[in-house]
Parts: structure tokens; sequence; C-alpha cells
């Protein structure tokens, strides 16, 4: 039987995931299915009666937005929420903004799957003559980090996403969960996949296939060591969340008529 019940997610669809470009730490609402999607995580997670007494927050909007969404679903929009920036995005450097597709069509799909994917294999890093650069960088939010802003990163493995992950994971949020609070995290795919890689010890290579949709719960189970008792859990119609994982396996392939 376990002991703590930690649940964790994806932030709902946003608007560049339609477009299927790297979104990382450019700021995106959610989309019109994103609104859905976290609206109807918050009806899941009611139906099977969770209750939290904390939520955890990238700073990034989407994050929040799906947040704010779930605890209103659930009536339990009192709930405090702690927003850091280690629970961000992974910060995909120079590809931010660029279509996977057409990546993977120019360099190749398996090129685009070990960017994506990887454990240790960081994109070309972000520079100020980027598009984005100006917008990331000079975004008031960074001046609140634990660090100075200098110092943030301007490109990411998944790798370097779990080493900025863990202080803030087991300085803040353990003694929380250690203590009997039930809490939620809304976060992002590759933060979640850091998370759940550390969690369950899966391999530096097996985590490539790792893949979580959008606004879809996801449950640890834990005993008092914070060992998962079993492998994680999607809740929901399993059917429809397979479905949505193949589609995001399949953002960083070629599309059928560009072959």
């Amino acid at each position: 039987m376990s002991k703590y019940k930690l649940v964790m997610l994806r932030h709902g669809e946003g608007a560049w995931n339609i477009e299927n470009r790297f979104c990382s730490w450019v700021d995106q609402k959610l989309s019109h299915d994103g609104l859905r999607e976290a609206k109807e995580c918050g009806k899941k997670l009611k139906s099977l009666g969770f209750e939290f007494d904390l939520v955890f927050t990238s700073i990034l909007s989407r994050s929040i937005q799906t947040a704010w969404l779930v605890m209103r679903e659930l009536d339990q929009e009192w709930v405090p929420v702690q927003s850091s920036w280690r629970l961000n995005e992974r910060h995909y450097g120079a590809l931010i903004g660029l279509n996977r597709a057409e990546l993977a069509l120019n360099h190749g799909e398996e090129q685009v799957k070990i960017w994506r994917r990887s454990y240790d294999v960081s994109p070309p890093p972000i520079n100020v003559n980027h598009p984005y650069y100006q917008e990331i960088h000079t975004d008031r939010r960074y001046t609140t980090c634990d660090i100075p802003k200098e110092k943030l990163p301007k490109s990411e493995s998944l790798k370097q996403v779990l080493e900025r992950l863990l202080p803030y994971w087991n300085e803040v949020i353990v003694p929380e969960i250690r203590n009997g609070k039930r809490v939620l995290i809304s976060a992002h795919g590759n933060s979640t996949r850091a998370l759940l890689k550390h969690l369950e010890g899966i391999s530096d290579s097996d985590i490539v296939n790792i893949s979580l949709p959008t606004g879809v719960p996801v449950l640890l189970e834990l005993d008092e060591n914070l060992h998962p008792i079993k492998p994680h859990e999607f809740l929901g119609d399993q059917e429809a969340i397979r479905a949505a994982i193949k589609k995001v396996e399949d953002q960083g392939k070629v599309k059928p008529n560009d072959k």
C-alpha cells in the first residue's frame, strides 16, 4: 500500500503545440483545446476523489493557467500555489520557435528525436540574434529566480533539466510530501519526464521513449522512502491517452505530404 500519492501533469495544449513549434521558455497561453484539456483534467481528478493541499507550477503562464483551471474544477481554488523557474520547460536554445516537422525534413527524424528526447544532448544555445532572445531573457519574471539572470540556461539537455529541478524537488517539494501534504505538480513535458526519470529510475536510453500528452494527470504512488510501488499511471480514457501519446511522438516526424 502506498504512503504518498503524487499527481503530476503536463500543461494543456498551447498555441505553439498546435503549430508544432518548440515553445520552451517563450510564454504562451493555453489554446481553446488546452483550456478544455485542463478543465477535463480537473473533472477527472474530482471524479476520482482527489484533494490537494499544495500546488507547484513553473513560472510560465501555460503551467499556471492549467493549475488554476484544474483547481477550479476541483472546487479547491483556495489551495496555495508555489511557482518556480526550476519547473520550467526545457530550454531548447536555438530551436525555439522552429517547426519540428520542418526540422525533421531538413535534418532527419533521428536528429530531431535526439534533440527532443535524448537525455544528455543539448540543442545549439540561443544567442542575442535569435528572434525570441529578448522576449525570453529580458522578461521580468526571470529577475525573481534564485540564481542571477545571467546564469540561467541558454540551452538544456534533459539531464540539465533534472540537475536544476532536483534542488527544488529535494529542498521544497519533498519536505511538504513527507509532512503529509497532498501535492499536485502542474509543469511541462520535459520537467515532468525528468522527475519521472529520477523517481522511477528510468535509464538514460529508455527515457527517450517516454512521451507525455498534454492535460493528462499522471499518478505516482510512493512508499515511505518516496520510491514508486508501481509504474506511473495515466488517469483517464486509456485509448484516448494512447492516441494523444502517439500524436506527441509524431510531432518530430516529416509530414507524409512532405516526403
